[in-house]
């Protein structure tokens, strides 16, 4: 069965096209992760974390390069894959890519960080064996956002009748998905101190601007 080659694919821009790289890496890794806004509410003793996104998955991995037999520069392949971090003239952006190996799905983002470390070179002094190493992150474009449904948010004032410890921040979380706008329910109703409410009162959950 022959080797299948790691290829980088450039999706746009003017340097559309593929990468392949000389070695495939001997291991890669993948992160992922969460943003959050952390919010203060009166007379809690800990902070309401509201869900911003996701900050998007990365991988990272290590790519080797050695031209010594061929005696040429190193950065001719290295320079490749860097220069995918640098603005395209005509996108006004880097652009989006893929990692693609075998039978793995193609990892499709930007080259968000590449760090080159040269360990070889001729007596010229010009590099010959080097270490790449690259992280790509998982994201969209905008034209790929612009298809996605935006959240849902209240777009129309409603009442709600006040149960026995029930706070505002609760309320701004159940409505708009978001504790922190808790204020905007207490400027609606007058209420100076959230920390006194009574059950059954009604309140207005004005509709958000």
């Amino acid at each position: 069965m022959a080797l299948e080659k790691a290829t980088i694919i450039i999706h746009e821009g003017k340097s559309k096209g593929k990468i392949p790289v000389l070695f495939n890496p001997s291991e890669y890794s993948i992160e992922d992760s969460n943003t959050y806004s952390l919010e203060q509410v009166i007379g809690q003793p800990l902070p309401v974390a509201q869900f911003l996104g996701g900050a998007g998955t990365t991988l990272s991995m290590d790519l080797f390069f050695d031209t010594y037999e061929d005696r040429i520069d190193v950065r001719q392949y290295t320079n490749k894959i860097s220069q995918l971090l640098d603005r395209d003239s005509d996108l006004h952006r880097p652009p989006m890519v893929s990692f693609a190996w075998g039978s793995m799905d193609p990892f499709k983002g930007v080259v968000e960080k590449a760090t080159q470390r040269f360990t070889m070179f001729l007596d010229s002094g010009v590099p010959v064996r080097a270490t790449l190493s690259v992280t790509f992150r998982l994201c969209q474009s905008l034209t790929e956002q612009s298809q996605i449904s935006p959240l849902q948010s209240s777009d129309r004032t409603k009442q709600k009748m006040l149960k026995q410890g029930d706070q505002l921040w609760m309320i701004a979380g159940e409505e708009y998905e978001n504790p922190g706008l808790w204020r905007d329910i207490a400027r609606a109703n007058g209420i100076d101190n959230p920390r006194i409410l009574e059950p059954g009162r009604k309140l207005i959950v004005p509709p958000l601007e």
